[in-house]
């Protein structure tokens, strides 16, 4: 390696959390704290309120991982998971609103935000279109953090284009698309272990996911997905960790 290239960032495991309402919990948050590299708080449009992202927060800040903002679209009933119309003000509105809920939980804990990655739909729509993208990196740039998103869509592109700081994921409890895009379900399914470790893998030793079609899709990315509201997101979440330190030496 000569002087002028950068080694390059260790691939990381992320999880959105948080995503519960009141007495209601639906993730494995606990449990997943302890494999995991960063968390992804639910901020309250899709999930999540003020007791929950402070609970979360805390629970993150004590197992020394970074925290992001997890925005969605003003859907409880639909958990955020229901493509909506939007311009880009009113995304802009409401990723500003969401990501700023939560800056004041980290001020009061004393930590910083790390990212931004947008939830759900929200997060298939500002991959498709690029004004809805301008406006998440807006926020982004106010605050001076980067985000997280699907490597070769719009999510990087714009952010390339505006120099926010991109990191690329890729997930290994949703099917993708012979186009790349990814398979989002209503409700949560357990992926069998065995499956998202070959994911993993072929993720990590070839670059590339396979599709519906059986067709093999090249991937990049820094960072490796695993949702927490699945019935086995734990023994996943393990299994993807066990295959980073194979693999690469990391954990």
């Amino acid at each position: 390696m000569t002087e002028t290239q950068a080694a390059p960032k260790p691939l990381t495991i992320n999880s959105d959390m948080g995503e519960a309402v009141g007495i209601h919990s639906f993730g494995h948050d606990d449990a997943l704290l302890e494999v995991i590299d960063t968390a992804n708080v639910a901020c309250g449009f899709h999930a999540g309120d003020p007791t929950g992202i402070r609970e979360t927060v805390q629970k993150a800040a004590n197992a020394g991982i970074t925290i992001g903002a997890h925005p969605g679209l003003p859907d409880l009933i639909g958990f955020g998971r229901r493509v909506m119309a939007l311009d880009a003000d009113e995304t802009r509105d409401i990723v500003r609103y969401q990501v700023g809920a939560l800056v004041g939980f980290l001020q009061a804990e004393g930590v910083e935000l790390d990212h931004i990655k947008p939830h759900g739909s929200l997060y298939g729509m500002v991959a498709r279109d690029e004004s809805l993208m301008h406006a998440v990196c807006d926020v982004a740039e106010q605050y001076g953090v980067g985000v997280f998103g699907m490597a070769g869509t719009t999510h990087q592109r714009v952010a390339d284009e505006r120099g926010v700081p991109f990191t690329g994921e890729v997930y290994v409890d949703l099917g993708y698309r012979a186009d790349g895009s990814l398979i989002i379900v209503r409700r949560p399914r357990a992926t069998p272990v065995d499956l998202a470790t070959e994911r993993a893998r072929l993720a990590v030793t070839e670059g590339v996911v396979l599709a519906d079609t059986g067709d093999r899709i090249p991937v990049q990315f820094d960072s490796i997905c695993v949702h927490s509201d699945t019935p086995n997101a734990t023994d996943v979440g393990r299994a993807v960790r066990e295959v980073l330190n194979t693999q690469t030496g990391s954990g």
